[in-house]
């Protein structure tokens, strides 16, 4: 499984680059922590953590290529995934395909649709929500902050 725990310092300038786009958001780890966090609220966290696990999975080296995908493929690729992501049929065929001999690239397209899915429906919801909204009000008036996750 891919979970994390850390300590997080955040600054209100940084949380206000967050609503700038999703990409902004995913390249802070900060903002994967606490969007994360909004994604489990909502029971769709399994969108984050296979977006996740495919940017670590790009850069796996080609020896234990085979083991991730098989992993990655497991557990949110499979039509019975625990954690499935909501991607189609032919998508899934095609990723099953791709993930038995694995390149690199063997994810691009589901970790693509995930993210596009993200992007259009959580990320919206996200920057509209009372977690991101109160975390940026304590920002400003805190000055500074300090998160933990877990």
């Amino acid at each position: 499984s891919f979970s994390f725990s850390c300590r997080l310092r955040l600054s209100a300038e940084e949380v206000i680059q967050w609503s700038q786009s999703l990409e902004k958001l995913l390249a802070s780890q900060s903002g994967q922590g606490v969007f994360r966090e909004f994604l489990k609220s909502e029971f769709s966290e399994e969108n984050i953590e296979f977006w996740l696990a495919c940017e670590d999975y790009k850069k796996t080296k080609s020896d234990h290529l085979h083991g991730k995908a098989e992993r990655i493929y497991e557990e949110f690729v499979q039509s019975d995934a625990i954690k499935q992501i909501n991607i189609d049929y032919q998508m899934r065929e095609a990723t099953a395909k791709k993930a038995q001999d694995p390149t690199h690239t063997s994810f691009d397209e589901a970790q693509k649709t995930v993210y596009i899915l993200m992007e259009r429906d959580s990320y919206p919801r996200f920057l509209k929500s009372k977690a991101y909204l109160n975390l940026l009000n304590q920002l400003q008036t805190n000055r500074m902050w300090i998160l933990f996750i877990v």
